[in-house]
């Protein structure tokens, strides 16, 4: 999974395999497409010490505008 900078909106693009999921707002977002993805059991915590999650422009901490 990739995660995109935030854009003009705050959102962050998502994409998995190519596909682009849609954006995340927070950490949580972030969880609820790892697991539509497969992962069911995947929650903030998770999203933040994943090794599963490329984070571009920032960190799971980097959101806003």
């Amino acid at each position: 999974m990739i995660v995109y900078p935030s854009d003009e909106d705050g959102g962050r693009r998502v994409r998995v395999n190519g596909a682009i999921l849609g954006r995340a707002y927070s950490v949580l977002d972030v969880a609820r497409f790892m697991q539509e993805a497969g992962l069911q059991e995947f929650d903030e915590m998770d999203v933040v010490r994943s090794a599963l999650i490329e984070w571009r422009g920032g960190g799971p901490e980097a959101w806003g505008r």
